[in-house]
């Protein structure tokens, strides 16, 4: 079925956005600090990238990837708290300043991200009214 396939593509086209994000999160992180930034890149983005992982699995993710309160809050909480978690098992820092930053940058991106297609999903609707 197309609509089957359109469904999996977008599914996977926002994991895809979300993981991206968080690399990104990391690789911003990692040049602002003039670290090594291929060296430590994976080191320091694994953590998120694990918890995006578990937060996706438990928003169930899959059946509403785009929604900001029911996949987007859940999956930046999860992945938010249980990076840091893991950062703290692994023993990489969790500066106050890195959490306050890692908690906002990435509200920004995995909850903006689905907010803006929100907007743009609506006026396409009140547009093609």
């Amino acid at each position: 079925m197309a609509t089957e396939a359109t469904g999996r593509a977008r599914v996977a086209g926002a994991f895809v956005l979300d993981a991206g994000l968080v690399v990104a999160f990391a690789v911003i992180g990692r040049a602002s600090h003039d670290d090594d930034l291929w060296a430590g890149l994976g080191q320091t983005a694994w953590p998120f990238l694990v918890a995006l992982v578990i937060g996706w699995a438990l928003t169930r993710g899959w059946k509403a990837p785009a929604a900001v309160v029911r996949t987007g809050i859940g999956v930046w909480l999860a992945t938010v708290g249980g990076g840091m978690l893991l950062r703290v098992l692994s023993g990489q820092g969790t500066a106050l300043a890195f959490i306050i930053v890692a908690t906002l940058s990435l509200l920004v991106l995995l909850v903006g991200w689905r907010l803006v297609a929100q907007f743009v999903a609506r006026r396409a609707s009140r547009s093609s009214a």
